[in-house]
């Protein structure tokens, strides 16, 4: 399992603003399955849902921006999991494009490829995995969607793929969690880390569609999300 608990170039846990804020919180002193509810809350419920620049972006920096998508919130994720002596692990996927639609300006959807990267968290507690993937969704964002489509059930797009939009299993409880499964393509199994994912899957997009992404499009993206979060049409 050390190779479960090591820092990476991503997984930088040993940063001192991470470190920082294990402290102020107190996780260390909490039980092993707490330590993992609390850092899941927080990266779900204090880091917002958006599109940060790219995949490739260390912890550190995903908890300076303050918000994330699948992957760079994983990355977060395990950074603190590690950081508590908690072994964890990344499963990657793609997901279809069509659980962006909405979250996506509709002049930017085409240029987004058929299949994205995605990825989950996986954490070795108590001796079981959890599987970890309903910490993408801030609860304000989500509960936005919930009252747009109030009478909505099975659901795909806005960022999310469930059979149970009014009630995803999202909150922690000790259990396995899920906001975008509904939605996975490919599964390319078990990551030690996101390094070794990125390496071995990079981006899905050309070097103009990211360049496209990363100044333009990512900033209407967020734009979207945050009129969504104010429940603005």
């Amino acid at each position: 399992m050390q190779v479960l608990l090591r820092v990476t170039k991503l997984l930088n846990h040993n940063d001192p603003s991470i470190s920082r804020l294990i402290e102020c919180r107190g996780w260390r002193r909490l039980p092993p399955l707490d330590r993992v509810g609390a850092a899941y809350e927080f990266v779900r419920t204090d880091i917002r849902f958006g599109y940060n620049a790219r995949d490739e972006i260390p912890a550190s920096q995903v908890l300076a921006e303050g918000y994330g998508q699948c992957n760079t919130k994983s990355t977060l994720l395990m950074a603190l999991l590690r950081a508590l002596n908690v072994p964890c692990r990344l499963h990657g996927f793609t997901i279809d494009k069509q659980l962006q639609r909405g979250a996506i300006p509709a002049w930017a959807y085409p240029l987004t490829p058929s299949r994205i990267l995605h990825s989950w968290v996986e954490a070795w507690v108590d001796g079981r995995w959890i599987e970890l993937e309903g910490f993408i969704l801030d609860q304000p964002y989500l509960s936005a969607l919930q009252e747009r489509f109030p009478a909505a059930r099975a659901f795909c797009g806005y960022g999310v793929a469930t059979t149970d939009l009014q009630q995803p299993a999202v909150a922690w409880c000790g259990q396995s969690t899920y906001i975008q499964r509904e939605g996975i393509a490919e599964d390319f199994g078990l990551f030690d880390d996101p390094d070794a994912f990125f390496a071995a899957r990079g981006s899905n997009l050309s070097p103009v569609k990211q360049w496209l992404f990363e100044h333009f499009v990512r900033h209407r993206m967020n734009a979207r999300v945050d009129r969504i979060r104010g429940s603005e049409p």
